[in-house]
């Protein structure tokens, strides 16, 4: 005898609709909270980026292999920016080669030579290219020449491997304006170069001097960064402009092309297959408000020096 209650479920039975439509609003839930989940990871990520500047390690974490391109352009007057550019780059796993890309008249010395170096301890991890934009002349080419391999448009003006120190005298002036300028100074030599007064030939000798120990160095990093014997580009360092046609002629380009052969060759030279992604550092590139808003949190605005002992290439037309 059958006891009495729920009667068993014939075959072919199917399950009430209340049960059905409460594991669909389940599995509608879950997927919405997994959306959100996603949603929220993503803008963290981004949100992150965008506070370090330059997307970088976000965009290679979920990106995959990727050529990071570090942007010199103008006067170079600092290296801080580029540093770390370059070291953003060297750390982020996902970043497989560096472009370096060049679009100065030159600089400072010393801001030059550190970039210089900081592009000499990327390359012991990661492949790093040059790219010469317009101009990539005196400073810009120093950098240039510290990269495995440089690539340059037929047109751009490159070289003026040299150095300039650029001094003014207003005696006159201050004469026909009735003024005299003194200095009290702890040796003969302390006012060196001072607009007051007339260049001596002692002082002439000591800035020359100044200018070919320092041109000296110019000439010793490219042959070492191009691996170039040390005469033949003392042959070359006379501060001459080449176009990139004539600096491949020399040696002192490797390879005629754009910013995306740069690229391209980068990312062959690290192993990327297919087309690579690309990340750009994004260093200082920000509005004033976020400059400013920064600046409070413990970000330093930063600021440019000048200098008037200089790598640069800088005729009048190009002021």
């Amino acid at each position: 005898m059958r006891k009495p209650g729920r009667c068993p479920r014939e075959k072919g039975e199917t399950r009430s609709p209340g049960l059905g439509s409460a594991m669909l609003r389940k599995l509608i839930k879950g997927v919405g909270i997994l959306f959100v989940s996603i949603v929220l990871f993503s803008f963290a990520l981004f949100f992150y980026a965008y506070l370090t500047g330059g997307d970088i390690g976000v965009l290679t974490l979920v990106g995959g292999d990727t050529v990071g391109v570090l942007e010199i352009e103008g006067s170079i007057d600092g290296s801080r920016e580029a540093i770390q550019g370059l070291k953003r780059f060297t750390e982020a796993r996902g970043i497989k080669a560096v472009v370096v890309r060049i679009d100065s008249p030159g600089g400072a010395v010393a801001p030059t030579q550190e970039i210089y170096e900081e592009i000499g301890k990327v390359r012991k991890k990661k492949p790093v290219v040059a790219s010469l934009g317009s101009v990539a002349a005196s400073g810009g080419y120093y950098i240039a020449s510290a990269c495995d391999r440089v690539v340059a448009n037929p047109g751009t003006l490159t070289g003026s491997i040299g150095v300039i120190m650029e001094l003014g005298n207003i005696e006159e002036l201050m004469k026909k304006l009735g003024l005299k300028g003194y200095a009290i100074k702890s040796g003969p030599h302390k006012d060196v170069g001072s607009p007051l007064r007339a260049l001596t030939p002692e002082g002439r000798a000591i800035l020359q001097g100044l200018v070919d120990n320092v041109h000296g160095q110019f000439v010793s990093a490219v042959a070492k960064g191009r691996k170039m014997p040390e005469a033949r580009v003392r042959e070359l360092a006379d501060g001459r402009v080449f176009s990139g046609e004539q600096a491949k002629e020399m040696g002192l380009v490797d390879q005629l092309g754009n910013l995306e052969d740069a690229i391209d060759f980068a990312a062959q030279r690290a192993g990327i297959e297919g087309v690579p992604q690309v990340v750009y550092f994004r260093g200082d590139s920000r509005s004033w408000w976020e400059k400013l808003l920064f600046s409070v949190l413990g970000g330093p605005l930063g600021g440019r020096e000048r200098w008037w002992l200089r790598y640069e290439w800088s005729p009048v037309l190009m002021q």
